[in-house]
């Protein structure tokens, strides 16, 4: 009896313990050394998001009519700069002034940028434009330490980043089963990424697009502290205390 219950107990340790594996980020990041980095992502414009497009030139008369929200001294009617953007519509397009309905969906900021550029210069000689998405934002929800949401000023996140925006995992997030929520051109992807692999570098979702959800597993330990697992210590400690009990009765 009491070489079972040793052995119930060493089996139960076991059981309960983490391994480096699990825990440890970037295995084999060794492998990657010397690689080309991938530096030309941008994101993709899709319906819902919220373009700023700036307008200007030496003569600011002339681009007054490609302006909107302009207010009886020159004065953006509105401070929201949410509200001064442009959203694109289930269609992929927007309506600008002068120009009507331009389609902007699948296309990148520096596309719409030099198409706007060429239609303008039609009107402006010396027309300067600027795009940004003034929505992109990314939500991280689990195991980690803040989650929420957050905005991204300058269009570009990695999902390291993302992750350390939330204060990196809790000890229950389960590392190796970090899932990715994406929709795009109207279908909704689902990824699973390895955090604890170096092939994180090199796959598609490193780089996070605007409304990506990232979402982090609980860990066994963390299912068992949840209640829907007996909890291991606890099970343990009554384990024991059964055992030890039959022990000295057996006697």
């Amino acid at each position: 009896m009491n070489k079972i219950a040793i052995l119930f107990l060493l089996t139960v340790c076991l059981y309960s313990c983490a391994t480096k594996k699990e825990i440890v980020y970037f295995q084999d990041a060794e492998s990657l050394n010397l690689k080309e980095i991938n530096s030309s992502f941008e994101p993709i414009i899709e319906p819902n998001d919220i373009l700023y497009i700036t307008v200007s030139s030496i003569d600011e008369e002339v681009v007054k009519p490609f302006k909107r929200s302009i207010g009886s001294e020159g004065a953006p009617v509105t401070n929201n700069i949410q509200l001064q953007g442009y959203l694109v519509d289930s269609e992929g397009n927007i309506r600008f002034p002068v120009l009507g309905t331009l389609s902007v969906m699948g296309k990148t900021r520096g596309t719409v940028e030099q198409e706007l550029k060429t239609k303008l210069s039609e009107y402006i000689t010396d027309v300067v434009v600027d795009v940004r998405i003034i929505n992109f934002k990314v939500t991280v929800i689990g195991e980690v330490k803040a989650p929420g949401v957050f905005r991204i000023q300058d269009e570009r996140v990695t999902l390291p980043e993302a992750i350390a925006l939330a204060g990196d995992f809790t000890l229950d997030g389960k590392r190796n089963a970090v899932t990715v929520i994406r929709e795009e051109n109207g279908v909704r992807k689902v990824a699973r990424i390895d955090y604890t692999s170096a092939d994180l570098f090199t796959t598609p979702y490193y780089f996070l697009k605007q409304n990506d959800i990232v979402y982090v597993e609980p860990s066994l330990k963390g299912v068992r502290k949840s209640g829907f697992i007996p909890d291991v210590p606890a099970l343990l400690s009554l384990v024991t205390v059964v055992l030890s009990t039959v022990i000295l009765l057996t006697r």
